[in-house]
């Protein structure tokens, strides 16, 4: 069975930073992309920031701020916040493609989120 499980979450004023971690475990036989989307409350699910190798690509909101990197030995994303502000509030959630032992086709997988909040 195989499980994202995100961390790094919390409170922050605005102009602050966070880290976000995402962790793959399980039986994986192996990843492709790894990526960040966030939901705030109201609003659809978006894409915040995707790494397949070493192509990244980002949404505009993010671009400038945001750094997604990867370790694949860990099976593990990683989300940079920089320059945090309020509009950034929101659920952000890990998503990876991943193949699992039992499979020989990429399924989606999600985690269950982690809370980002930008308040003074």
């Amino acid at each position: 069975q195989v499980q994202l499980v995100e961390s790094g979450g919390g409170l922050v004023q605005p102009g602050g930073s966070l880290r976000l971690s995402c962790a793959a475990s399980g039986s994986i036989r192996s990843i492709a992309a790894m990526g960040w989307y966030r939901q705030a409350p109201g609003k659809e699910r978006e894409l915040v920031a995707r790494i397949r190798g070493d192509t990244t690509n980002y949404a505009d909101s993010a671009r400038g701020r945001f750094t997604i990197s990867r370790d694949n030995a860990q099976n593990t994303v990683y989300l940079q916040l920089n320059s945090l502000r309020p509009e950034d509030t929101a659920l952000y959630y890990c998503n990876a493609d991943i193949v699992a032992s039992s499979a020989w086709h990429p399924a989606a997988y999600w985690g269950q989120g982690t809370q980002v909040t930008v308040s003074s």
